[in-house]
């Protein structure tokens, strides 16, 4: 799939309480390496170190493992393909302009041929990933 996802944000430094600079950050998702994830495959297009208060990932399902977050809200924007999300013992359909929200502790799983966005609240932690 020839997929770009650009992403621009603002972000302002302030030094001794003052604005120094402006700038954004633009992202393609083709430039952007992918990791293997409990998830799928996912690419890490805005981190913490972008934006300390949410994370953008790009996940390609596949083989996902139920786990949970303690701290991290997600929110899984679905943009293509079709499946299910197992939410503790529910399941949700999911489908292109899906969105679920999932709060900590819920425990989750993405089952199916699906590409979301998620996105993190606060931003993505990999020693906030647990399994069942």
């Amino acid at each position: 799939m020839d997929f770009n996802l650009r992403l621009n944000f603002q972000r302002i430094i302030y030094q001794g309480g003052r604005e120094v600079s402006k700038h954004y950050i633009v992202k393609k998702i083709g430039d952007i390496s992918e990791e293997r994830s409990i998830c799928g495959f996912r690419k890490r297009l805005i981190t913490e170190k972008d934006f300390k208060e949410a994370s953008f990932t790009f996940l390609s399902v596949y083989e996902a493992t139920k786990h949970y977050h303690k701290k991290s809200t997600e929110f899984y924007y679905v943009l293509k393909g079709k499946g299910i999300l197992e939410l503790d013992k529910e399941e949700i359909k999911l489908e292109p302009g899906t969105l679920v929200m999932i709060n900590p502790g819920t425990k989750h799983r993405a089952i199916g041929k699906v590409e979301a966005l998620i996105i993190g609240i606060p931003p993505f932690d990999p020693t906030d990933t647990y399994e069942n």
